[in-house]
């Protein structure tokens, strides 16, 4: 019903968090979950790993359904590795801490860099403003070097907040 709803609202993605209570102290849902609603929908399901040594489940949540697959830089054993498992939709997140220094040697191997503006595993948190900076520091790596990156921000996202990381790139 809820997939439904927002299909029905204009959405054509859906970002579904996936949460291992190691690497965030929530758990959520897995690969199962994935595979039957992706059953229910057509719109693109861009699934955020939250989960310790993510290599391991690339393959298998894309199987399950994922059109991306989002690891965190800061949960990869290997993060040249995760990159090469999802080279077809290669994504990155970085907590609000990590410094856009750690993963821009790897910007021209992904498609997406995803900018948590929260600490990641819990709803409802207040947008931090410092990640601003970050996303501003993001985009002028990418606009300079020339690549195609999108960046995504995840958490505290509001009518005020939008517009401020808009702005920021």
């Amino acid at each position: 019903e809820e997939l439904e709803t927002i299909d029905k609202a204009g959405a054509e993605y859906v970002h579904v968090d996936v949460m291992d209570g190691l690497f965030v102290k929530s758990i959520s849902f897995g690969m199962p979950v994935i595979k039957s609603i992706r059953k229910e929908s057509r719109m693109f399901f861009d699934v955020h790993l939250m989960v310790s040594a993510p290599e391991r489940y690339i393959q298998d949540f894309v199987e399950c359904g994922a059109d991306s697959v989002t690891v965190h830089a800061e949960a990869c054993e290997d993060l040249e590795r995760a990159i090469e498992l999802i080279k077809d939709a290669g994504v990155i997140s970085i907590k609000p801490a990590t410094p856009v220094n750690d993963i821009s040697h790897l910007l021209e191997d992904v498609d997406m860099v995803l900018i948590m503006t929260v600490q990641p595993g819990f709803g409802g948190q207040k947008y931090l403003t410092e990640c601003t900076e970050k996303i501003e520091e993001l985009k002028e790596i990418i606009d300079r070097e020339g690549l195609n990156v999108d960046i995504e921000v995840d958490g505290g996202i509001n009518d005020e907040t939008l517009e401020t990381a808009m702005k920021a790139g």
